[in-house]
Protein backbone atom coordinates (compact mmCIF):
# COMPACT_ATOMS: atom_id res chain seq x y z
CA UNK A 1 0.00 0.00 0.00
CA UNK A 2 1.12 3.14 -0.77
CA UNK A 3 2.18 6.02 1.87
CA UNK A 4 3.02 9.65 0.76
CA UNK A 5 4.66 12.03 3.18
CA UNK A 6 5.10 15.99 2.79
CA UNK A 7 8.87 16.92 2.27
CA UNK A 8 9.34 19.80 4.54
CA UNK A 9 12.37 22.03 5.74
CA UNK A 10 14.44 22.19 8.88
CA UNK A 11 17.45 24.56 9.74
CA UNK A 12 16.33 26.65 6.59
CA UNK A 13 18.31 24.67 4.06
CA UNK A 14 17.91 20.92 5.55
CA UNK A 15 14.78 18.81 3.41
CA UNK A 16 13.26 15.79 6.14
CA UNK A 17 10.87 13.55 5.32
CA UNK A 18 9.42 10.89 8.21
CA UNK A 19 9.08 7.13 7.62
CA UNK A 20 6.08 4.99 8.22
CA UNK A 21 6.38 3.56 11.91
CA UNK A 22 5.16 -0.18 10.64
CA UNK A 23 8.08 -0.25 8.10
CA UNK A 24 10.42 1.35 10.65
CA UNK A 25 9.52 -1.82 13.33
CA UNK A 26 9.72 -4.51 10.92
CA UNK A 27 12.76 -3.46 9.70
CA UNK A 28 14.37 -2.79 13.81
CA UNK A 29 14.56 0.91 12.80
CA UNK A 30 14.28 3.85 16.16
CA UNK A 31 15.51 6.62 17.22
CA UNK A 32 19.45 6.80 16.32
CA UNK A 33 19.21 4.21 14.09
CA UNK A 34 21.15 4.81 10.77
CA UNK A 35 19.61 4.01 7.48
CA UNK A 36 21.68 4.66 4.15
CA UNK A 37 20.30 6.23 0.96
CA UNK A 38 21.03 4.96 -2.51
CA UNK A 39 19.84 7.43 -5.57
CA UNK A 40 19.29 5.80 -8.41
CA UNK A 41 18.18 7.97 -11.25
CA UNK A 42 14.73 9.72 -10.18
CA UNK A 43 14.33 6.97 -7.62
CA UNK A 44 16.32 7.08 -4.13
CA UNK A 45 15.95 3.96 -2.10
CA UNK A 46 16.80 4.34 1.52
CA UNK A 47 17.56 0.38 4.02
CA UNK A 48 18.45 0.54 7.44
CA UNK A 49 22.49 0.14 7.86
CA UNK A 50 23.62 -3.00 9.95
CA UNK A 51 26.74 -4.28 11.46
CA UNK A 52 26.17 -8.15 9.57
CA UNK A 53 26.40 -8.45 6.15
CA UNK A 54 26.49 -11.63 5.96
CA UNK A 55 22.83 -13.25 5.22
CA UNK A 56 21.99 -16.69 6.89
CA UNK A 57 19.82 -19.47 5.97
CA UNK A 58 18.26 -22.67 7.23
CA UNK A 59 17.04 -25.64 5.36
CA UNK A 60 15.46 -29.00 6.67
CA UNK A 61 16.95 -31.08 4.68
CA UNK A 62 14.83 -33.85 5.88
CA UNK A 63 14.85 -36.73 3.39
CA UNK A 64 15.76 -35.06 0.76
CA UNK A 65 18.83 -37.05 -1.07
CA UNK A 66 20.23 -37.28 -4.40
CA UNK A 67 19.07 -34.16 -7.30
CA UNK A 68 16.73 -32.92 -4.55
CA UNK A 69 19.45 -32.59 -2.08
CA UNK A 70 21.64 -30.77 -4.60
CA UNK A 71 18.85 -28.82 -6.11
CA UNK A 72 18.22 -27.61 -2.43
CA UNK A 73 21.53 -25.90 -1.61
CA UNK A 74 21.81 -24.68 -5.04
CA UNK A 75 18.80 -22.87 -4.55
CA UNK A 76 20.17 -21.30 -1.05
CA UNK A 77 22.87 -20.48 -3.05
CA UNK A 78 21.43 -18.31 -6.15
CA UNK A 79 18.47 -16.95 -3.22
CA UNK A 80 21.66 -15.01 -1.83
CA UNK A 81 22.38 -16.87 1.64
CA UNK A 82 25.60 -16.39 2.61
CA UNK A 83 25.74 -19.16 5.68
CA UNK A 84 23.44 -22.20 4.45
CA UNK A 85 22.57 -24.53 7.51
CA UNK A 86 21.32 -27.58 6.62
CA UNK A 87 19.81 -29.74 9.30
CA UNK A 88 18.16 -32.88 10.32
CA UNK A 89 17.13 -35.13 13.10
CA UNK A 90 20.32 -37.11 11.71
CA UNK A 91 22.28 -36.67 8.40
CA UNK A 92 23.14 -38.94 6.53
CA UNK A 93 26.11 -40.65 5.35
CA UNK A 94 25.08 -40.31 1.78
CA UNK A 95 23.54 -36.93 2.13
CA UNK A 96 26.91 -35.61 3.41
CA UNK A 97 28.30 -36.83 0.40
CA UNK A 98 25.55 -35.36 -1.77
CA UNK A 99 26.23 -31.80 0.08
CA UNK A 100 29.81 -32.09 -0.99
CA UNK A 101 28.96 -32.82 -4.66
CA UNK A 102 26.55 -29.92 -4.25
CA UNK A 103 28.91 -27.32 -2.70
CA UNK A 104 31.88 -28.30 -5.29
CA UNK A 105 29.43 -27.73 -7.97
CA UNK A 106 29.22 -23.79 -6.65
CA UNK A 107 31.45 -21.36 -6.88
CA UNK A 108 32.77 -20.07 -3.19
CA UNK A 109 31.30 -22.95 -1.12
CA UNK A 110 32.95 -24.44 1.30
CA UNK A 111 31.83 -26.39 4.31
CA UNK A 112 32.53 -24.73 7.56
CA UNK A 113 30.90 -27.04 9.96
CA UNK A 114 29.53 -30.17 10.33
CA UNK A 115 27.78 -31.94 13.15
CA UNK A 116 25.62 -35.15 13.80
CA UNK A 117 22.34 -33.42 12.98
CA UNK A 118 24.08 -30.54 11.35
CA UNK A 119 25.60 -29.21 8.10
CA UNK A 120 26.68 -25.37 7.53
CA UNK A 121 28.31 -24.10 4.09
CA UNK A 122 29.93 -20.62 4.02
CA UNK A 123 30.41 -18.89 0.99
CA UNK A 124 33.84 -17.18 0.90
CA UNK A 125 33.90 -14.82 -1.88
CA UNK A 126 33.55 -10.93 -0.70
CA UNK A 127 30.68 -9.72 -2.80
CA UNK A 128 32.01 -6.61 -3.58
CA UNK A 129 34.73 -8.05 -5.90
CA UNK A 130 32.21 -10.45 -8.36
CA UNK A 131 31.84 -9.02 -11.72
CA UNK A 132 29.01 -9.69 -13.33
CA UNK A 133 30.33 -8.49 -16.62
CA UNK A 134 33.39 -11.01 -15.87
CA UNK A 135 31.15 -13.79 -15.45
CA UNK A 136 28.99 -13.43 -18.27
CA UNK A 137 31.96 -12.93 -20.48
CA UNK A 138 33.71 -16.03 -19.43
CA UNK A 139 30.25 -17.80 -20.36
CA UNK A 140 30.61 -16.73 -23.81
CA UNK A 141 34.24 -17.73 -23.76
CA UNK A 142 33.50 -21.27 -22.50
CA UNK A 143 29.95 -21.45 -24.50
CA UNK A 144 31.48 -20.57 -28.20
CA UNK A 145 34.23 -23.31 -27.85
CA UNK A 146 32.47 -25.68 -26.94
CA UNK A 147 29.98 -25.43 -29.64
CA UNK A 148 32.95 -25.69 -32.33
CA UNK A 149 34.90 -28.71 -30.26
CA UNK A 150 31.49 -30.13 -30.34
CA UNK A 151 30.94 -30.04 -33.92
CA UNK A 152 34.74 -30.51 -34.74
CA UNK A 153 34.47 -33.89 -32.59
CA UNK A 154 31.56 -35.19 -34.54
CA UNK A 155 33.12 -34.28 -37.70
CA UNK A 156 36.74 -36.03 -36.94
CA UNK A 157 35.31 -38.33 -34.61
CA UNK A 158 36.89 -37.33 -31.91
CA UNK A 159 35.60 -38.97 -28.73
CA UNK A 160 38.11 -37.59 -26.42
CA UNK A 161 37.10 -33.71 -27.81
CA UNK A 162 33.28 -34.93 -26.80
CA UNK A 163 33.92 -35.78 -23.37
CA UNK A 164 36.00 -32.80 -22.91
CA UNK A 165 33.05 -30.75 -23.91
CA UNK A 166 30.83 -32.56 -21.94
CA UNK A 167 32.69 -31.54 -18.76
CA UNK A 168 33.40 -27.88 -19.42
CA UNK A 169 29.14 -27.71 -19.34
CA UNK A 170 29.77 -27.81 -15.59
CA UNK A 171 32.09 -24.64 -15.79
CA UNK A 172 29.25 -22.65 -17.61
CA UNK A 173 26.65 -24.16 -15.03
CA UNK A 174 28.81 -22.76 -12.33
CA UNK A 175 28.78 -19.17 -13.64
CA UNK A 176 25.21 -19.33 -14.50
CA UNK A 177 24.39 -19.92 -10.92
CA UNK A 178 26.84 -17.10 -9.94
CA UNK A 179 25.28 -14.88 -12.17
CA UNK A 180 21.80 -16.09 -10.93
CA UNK A 181 22.93 -15.10 -7.42
CA UNK A 182 24.37 -11.88 -8.06
CA UNK A 183 20.99 -10.48 -10.15
CA UNK A 184 19.13 -11.79 -7.51
CA UNK A 185 21.35 -9.92 -4.76
CA UNK A 186 20.49 -6.67 -6.86
CA UNK A 187 17.04 -7.01 -6.83
CA UNK A 188 16.74 -7.44 -2.71
CA UNK A 189 19.67 -4.58 -2.53
CA UNK A 190 20.84 -0.86 -4.14
CA UNK A 191 23.88 -1.49 -2.26
CA UNK A 192 24.69 -4.61 -3.91
CA UNK A 193 24.29 -3.11 -7.72
CA UNK A 194 26.70 -0.01 -6.58
CA UNK A 195 29.10 -2.59 -5.43
CA UNK A 196 28.82 -4.12 -9.07
CA UNK A 197 29.10 -0.89 -10.37
CA UNK A 198 25.83 -1.01 -13.01
CA UNK A 199 22.24 -0.67 -12.75
CA UNK A 200 20.10 -2.97 -12.31
CA UNK A 201 18.44 -3.15 -15.46
CA UNK A 202 21.75 -3.48 -16.81
CA UNK A 203 22.32 -6.28 -14.22
CA UNK A 204 18.75 -8.09 -15.50
CA UNK A 205 20.23 -7.73 -19.35
CA UNK A 206 23.45 -9.44 -18.46
CA UNK A 207 21.16 -12.42 -16.47
CA UNK A 208 19.13 -12.81 -19.45
CA UNK A 209 22.48 -12.99 -21.88
CA UNK A 210 23.75 -15.37 -19.60
CA UNK A 211 20.27 -17.60 -19.39
CA UNK A 212 20.99 -17.75 -23.36
CA UNK A 213 24.26 -18.73 -23.34
CA UNK A 214 24.09 -21.39 -20.73
CA UNK A 215 21.01 -23.24 -22.89
CA UNK A 216 23.63 -23.05 -26.12
CA UNK A 217 26.05 -24.65 -23.89
CA UNK A 218 23.77 -27.48 -23.54
CA UNK A 219 23.51 -27.64 -27.17
CA UNK A 220 27.17 -27.84 -27.23
CA UNK A 221 26.77 -30.66 -25.06
CA UNK A 222 23.46 -32.25 -26.53
CA UNK A 223 26.13 -32.64 -30.12
CA UNK A 224 28.66 -33.82 -28.08
CA UNK A 225 26.75 -36.99 -27.25
CA UNK A 226 25.51 -37.27 -30.46
CA UNK A 227 29.21 -37.06 -31.77
CA UNK A 228 29.86 -40.53 -29.54
CA UNK A 229 26.78 -42.62 -31.66
CA UNK A 230 29.06 -42.50 -34.65
CA UNK A 231 31.74 -44.98 -36.10
CA UNK A 232 32.19 -43.95 -39.15
CA UNK A 233 32.87 -40.55 -40.87
CA UNK A 234 29.86 -38.53 -41.93
CA UNK A 235 30.01 -37.43 -45.53
CA UNK A 236 31.93 -35.08 -46.64
CA UNK A 237 29.61 -32.75 -48.15
CA UNK A 238 27.59 -32.79 -44.89
CA UNK A 239 30.51 -31.97 -42.26
CA UNK A 240 31.39 -29.37 -44.71
CA UNK A 241 27.64 -27.98 -44.49
CA UNK A 242 27.58 -28.61 -40.52
CA UNK A 243 30.83 -26.45 -39.99
CA UNK A 244 29.55 -23.10 -41.93
CA UNK A 245 26.13 -23.86 -39.85
CA UNK A 246 28.14 -23.72 -36.80
CA UNK A 247 30.17 -20.84 -38.32
CA UNK A 248 26.91 -18.91 -39.17
CA UNK A 249 25.57 -19.62 -35.45
CA UNK A 250 28.42 -18.44 -33.37
CA UNK A 251 28.92 -15.60 -35.40
CA UNK A 252 25.04 -14.29 -34.49
CA UNK A 253 26.03 -15.12 -30.64
CA UNK A 254 29.00 -12.89 -30.76
CA UNK A 255 28.10 -10.20 -32.70
CA UNK A 256 25.17 -10.09 -30.57
CA UNK A 257 27.62 -10.57 -27.29
CA UNK A 258 29.43 -7.19 -28.59
CA UNK A 259 26.00 -5.70 -29.31
CA UNK A 260 25.35 -6.12 -25.70
CA UNK A 261 28.63 -4.63 -23.55
CA UNK A 262 28.91 -1.44 -26.12
CA UNK A 263 28.45 1.47 -24.62
CA UNK A 264 27.08 3.45 -27.39
CA UNK A 265 23.35 3.26 -28.00
CA UNK A 266 23.79 3.53 -32.14
CA UNK A 267 27.01 1.02 -32.76
CA UNK A 268 24.94 -1.72 -30.21
CA UNK A 269 21.58 -0.99 -32.13
CA UNK A 270 23.00 -1.77 -35.61
CA UNK A 271 24.91 -4.72 -34.63
CA UNK A 272 21.99 -5.92 -32.51
CA UNK A 273 19.96 -5.70 -35.88
CA UNK A 274 22.89 -6.90 -37.60
CA UNK A 275 22.33 -10.61 -35.76
CA UNK A 276 18.64 -10.61 -35.36
CA UNK A 277 18.85 -10.53 -39.62
CA UNK A 278 21.11 -13.30 -39.93
CA UNK A 279 19.20 -15.60 -37.97
CA UNK A 280 16.81 -15.90 -40.70
CA UNK A 281 19.63 -17.10 -43.03
CA UNK A 282 20.66 -19.88 -40.30
CA UNK A 283 16.72 -21.21 -40.75
CA UNK A 284 17.36 -21.06 -44.58
CA UNK A 285 20.63 -22.71 -44.30
CA UNK A 286 19.46 -25.30 -41.75
CA UNK A 287 16.75 -26.46 -44.38
CA UNK A 288 18.90 -27.19 -47.14
CA UNK A 289 20.88 -29.61 -44.60
CA UNK A 290 17.83 -31.38 -44.25
CA UNK A 291 17.67 -31.82 -47.63
CA UNK A 292 21.44 -33.67 -47.76
CA UNK A 293 20.28 -35.55 -45.50
CA UNK A 294 17.41 -37.44 -46.78
CA UNK A 295 19.83 -39.39 -48.76
CA UNK A 296 21.60 -41.11 -45.44
CA UNK A 297 20.96 -43.73 -43.36
CA UNK A 298 17.65 -42.82 -42.00
CA UNK A 299 19.46 -43.54 -38.26
CA UNK A 300 22.69 -41.15 -39.44
CA UNK A 301 19.57 -39.18 -40.53
CA UNK A 302 18.30 -38.67 -37.41
CA UNK A 303 21.16 -38.03 -35.58
CA UNK A 304 22.39 -35.91 -37.85
CA UNK A 305 19.00 -33.65 -37.79
CA UNK A 306 19.06 -33.41 -33.86
CA UNK A 307 22.50 -31.87 -34.50
CA UNK A 308 21.02 -29.40 -37.15
CA UNK A 309 18.40 -28.88 -34.61
CA UNK A 310 21.14 -27.59 -32.23
CA UNK A 311 22.87 -25.43 -33.82
CA UNK A 312 19.79 -23.66 -35.38
CA UNK A 313 18.37 -23.10 -31.92
CA UNK A 314 22.12 -21.83 -30.34
CA UNK A 315 21.69 -19.45 -33.23
CA UNK A 316 18.22 -18.65 -31.85
CA UNK A 317 19.15 -17.89 -28.72
CA UNK A 318 21.92 -15.45 -30.24
CA UNK A 319 18.93 -13.71 -31.52
CA UNK A 320 17.19 -13.34 -27.98
CA UNK A 321 20.82 -12.43 -26.85
CA UNK A 322 20.41 -9.36 -29.53
CA UNK A 323 17.01 -8.73 -28.50
CA UNK A 324 18.63 -7.98 -25.32
CA UNK A 325 20.49 -5.35 -26.68
CA UNK A 326 18.45 -3.61 -28.17
CA UNK A 327 16.48 -3.05 -24.95
CA UNK A 328 19.54 -2.25 -23.12
CA UNK A 329 20.18 0.58 -26.13
CA UNK A 330 16.78 1.56 -26.24
CA UNK A 331 16.46 5.52 -24.80
CA UNK A 332 14.82 4.89 -21.37
CA UNK A 333 11.72 6.55 -19.93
Amino acid sequence: MVETRKVQVTGGSTYTVSIPKDWATDNGVSAGSEVAFYPEGDSLFMTPRTDEDRTEGTLDVGDLVGEELIRAVMTMYVSGFDIIALESARITTEQRRTIRTATQSLVGLEVLEETRDRVVIRDLLDSSELSINNAVTRMRLIALSMLEDAVTALVDLDADLARDVIQRDDDVDRLWMVVSRIFRATLRSPRAAEELGVTREVCFDYQSAARQLERIADHATKIAHLSLNFDEEIPEDVAEALSELHDDAAAVTDVAMDALFIDGSEEATHRANEARESVQDIDSHARSIDELLRDLDPTRAQLLGLVVDSLSRSADYGGNIAETALQKAAPTP
